[in-house]
């Protein structure tokens, strides 16, 4: 583009050149020919012929040159073409007259070097894409607007009025009796250390009294769990409860054990290990957002109580939106759906497709609430130091990388105290694995059919279907690239997997009450 300038001067014109944004500032200058025409005072006139000056016939022969041999030329030193008009002696009249700075002749090549196109594969990482980043928001929010406005006048308001809070929850109180009483367990467990470090009791010994109580542990909350008609709510509080617990007597027993092998030992790696039992220690390691259990942890230096505030209100907030897609959305389509493996194939997917935007939301908020809003908040209160509770899973490259990064404390744990003692007890890598997967199904189908009082195994045949998976998006990402594995997992996570598990949970569960009623 040119900019015009009707009045002597310093003629400026901005080109943008090469695709890639850059801005070449093109000045106008004047010609010897004028200068020397006012110095000598003759009356020389601009000539009106249109073609260039030799000068800048040979500057374009060399433009036209460089691109034979592939060498991109100056945009504004092979384009920039003055001519004045108009009379007026010596030209300084002319200086008043219009004078235009012409860019872009027909003369000059338009094209210069090879580039790509911005969507092409070579290209379409290097290019910005906040427009169809804009446009998917927009999208999105037009879509969800006319699901919601949908629903209400399909179902209208479903949100009850003891979404909160029920009498039916008063009948819960064994639960929450039994979620009271799980802190004996680590008092026992420090007990056990206590006797140990002051050589009451053998090494074989800990091991059995550790055995006993982690065991216990895990069993009274579900027989508690089983005998009392609770609600779903309340069950898995207990059993997620349990898991937890359960998980940090694991890392304090084990963790223990490691540091007297250290302490104990005739050559010792590192002098500055010792061997102590702390009751305080404990009980910060029993209430931090870790469940991996060492004698100190970093912190930080203070509470910041209006950042917590904050954080509370944005988990009330997503507490509550979570709640209004389950009871909304979820909680109909369930209601109004068939077995999945017992219907027709075609409406199972149809189902299942959609329950699986409203399920991908609560999920998602449940994230969000727990790792990001109540860890950070446990660990604020704390001051405790380390708060990677997860990282960017949702760029993961594979199976195998979400599960590394969505959930860092679990992860952590099993590193830790399941695949590195595999490892070194010489069991191949890929059985460690596969002996990490089993832990995690175990417990993933306690906290669902413990509470559901139905025994079905498909939380348990979905975490341990994760392993062959994560060979098979491992190979495609290698064979494929990153995208194919990223793209592969997200529709095994949003479509396939969550919402399967929540048809066939719910209709087992609906079947089981009919039988009973």
């Amino acid at each position: 583009m040119a900019i015009l300038d009707s009045g002597g001067g310093v003629t400026t014109a901005t080109a943008t050149e090469n695709g890639g944004g850059d801005f070449v500032d093109l000045r106008r200058r004047k010609s010897r020919s004028d200068s020397n025409a006012l110095l000598s005072g003759s009356d020389n006139t601009p000539s009106d012929d249109v073609r260039p000056p030799a000068d800048v016939r040979d500057r374009i022969d060399s433009v036209v040159n460089d691109d034979a041999q592939g060498t991109p030329a100056n945009l504004a030193r092979d384009t920039e073409i003055r001519e004045t008009g108009g009379g007026g002696r010596g030209g300084v009249e002319g200086r008043g007259n219009a004078e235009t700075t012409y860019t872009y002749r027909p003369s000059v090549p338009a094209h210069r070097r090879a580039r790509e196109s911005p969507l092409s594969s070579d290209a379409i990482f290097k290019q910005s894409h906040a427009g169809l980043f804009n446009l998917c928001v927009v999208v999105l929010i037009a879509v969800n607007s006319r699901l919601i406005i949908e629903n209400l006048m399909k179902y209208g308001w479903l949100i009850r009025t003891d979404f909160w809070f029920s009498s039916r929850s008063l009948r819960d109180w064994p639960l929450f009796m039994c979620c009271l009483s799980l802190s004996i367990f680590p008092l026992a467990a420090f007990t056990v250390e206590k006797l140990v470090l002051k050589k009451c009791i053998s090494e074989p010994v800990v091991i059995i009294l550790h055995i006993i109580i982690t065991m216990t542990e895990v069993l009274y909350p579900v027989y508690v769990t089983l005998r009392c008609d609770s609600a779903f709510l309340s069950g898995v509080t207990l059993m997620l409860l349990t898991c937890i617990v359960w998980l940090k007597l694991v890392s304090y027993a084990h963790t223990n054990y490691d540091i007297r092998t250290l302490a104990n030992a005739a050559d010792k790696a590192n002098p500055e290990v010792s061997y102590y039992v702390s009751l305080k220690s404990l009980a910060y390691f029993m209430v931090a957002p870790t469940l991996c259990y060492q004698p100190t942890y970093p912190r930080s230096p203070c509470i910041r109580k209006g950042w917590v505030a904050r954080q509370f209100a944005k988990l009330i907030i997503f507490t509550g939106f979570m709640g209004f897609i389950i009871e909304q959305y979820i909680n109909p389509i369930v209601r109004n759906s068939k077995h999945p493996l017992k219907g027709d194939l075609l409406y199972a997917v149809e189902r299942v497709l959609k329950l699986s935007v409203p399920n991908l939301y609560v999920w998602l908020c449940m994230f969000y609430c727990f790792f990001h809003l109540w860890l950070n908040i446990l660990a604020e209160l704390l001051c405790f130091g380390d708060r990677e509770f997860y990282k960017d899973w949702w760029n993961a490259k594979s199976v195998g990388d979400y599960w590394r990064m969505w959930n860092m404390p679990v992860h952590k744990w099993m590193v830790r105290h399941i695949y590195f003692p595999c490892l070194r007890s010489r069991i191949p890598k890929t059985l460690a694995i596969v002996i990490a997967f089993l832990v995690s199904a175990v417990f993933h189908e306690l906290c669902i059919a413990v509470p559901c009082r139905l025994f079905k195994l498909w939380a348990f045949i979905g975490i341990m279907f994760q392993v062959p998976l994560v060979f098979i998006t491992n190979y495609m990402q290698e064979r494929f690239g990153s995208t194919v594995g990223n793209m592969i997992f997200w529709f095994i996570f949003c479509i396939f997997g969550q919402p399967m598990c929540v048809l066939l949970y719910y209709h087992d569960l609906m079947n089981r009450k009919g039988s009973m009623s």
